[in-house]
């Protein structure tokens, strides 16, 4: 348990740092166009997620995110008395790779984003977001699951393009860039109507995938990586 958490909390770690360091790289560089700068964001995003679930994979699980974690339990491949463990070491290590990416910049270590993401739109995006997420794990974990972590990239990749906010997918991931104000960040006052999305679209995915390949419903059918 204790190897377990680590992997999380490293991996976790080292998204958080991707997203954000990645953010305030393609602002600085980007000269005030904001799609170039998405555009850095997104790549460095996309392709950390690949590489840290292939190397963390193995150990965890590679979860890095709390709607996972508890779609996994909920399906039985993970225990329920271990999801906390796994959701605290996720969120230690988001604020960790947050701190992080800003001492690597020359940025406080902690402030409160004023970047607005507000709106039911900005919901419902965070909803479909991480339903497709979910159905992406669900869908190829059956026959591909070594394709897993590819597939998790490409997804988020698109994601930060097909959806309003950028897809965040992830509550960790939405508290700690709640504490960056930054190219990636989100305003505190905006985070909860996040993180209720993303656990509904999380659910929402995983009743549908239980009833459209009950095959997935198997012990360990999340630990995404230990197969690939």
């Amino acid at each position: 348990m204790a190897r377990r958490a680590v992997a999380e909390a490293l991996g976790t770690a080292f998204l958080l740092a991707a997203v954000v360091g990645s953010g305030i790289m393609g602002e600085r560089l980007a000269s005030g166009n904001i799609a170039i700068a998405l555009l850095a964001n997104t790549i460095a995003t996309g392709a950390a997620l690949v590489a840290l679930v292939l190397t963390f994979g193995p150990i965890s699980g590679a979860h890095f995110n709390p709607a996972v974690t508890l779609a996994d339990a909920f399906q039985g491949g993970l225990a329920w008395r271990d999801a906390p463990v796994y959701i605290a070491a996720q969120v230690v290590g988001a604020f960790s790779g947050v701190a992080a990416a800003h001492l690597m910049f020359g940025q406080p270590l902690f402030s409160a984003s004023r970047h607005i993401r507000a709106g039911g739109a900005q919901i419902l995006a965070e909803f479909i977001a991480t339903f497709g997420l979910l159905s992406v794990i669900w869908g190829c974990v059956r026959s591909r699951s070594s394709a897993v972590p590819f597939a998790v990239g490409a997804y988020i990749t698109a994601g930060y393009w097909f959806t309003s906010s950028t897809s965040f997918a992830n509550p960790a991931v939405t508290l700690a860039r709640a504490a960056s104000d930054t190219f990636a960040g989100v305003r505190p006052v905006d985070a909860p109507g996040f993180i209720a999305a993303q656990f509904a679209g999380a659910l929402a995915a995983t009743l549908l995938f239980r009833w459209l390949a009950p095959a997935h419903a198997k012990p360990g059918s999340c630990q995404i990586s230990r197969a690939s």
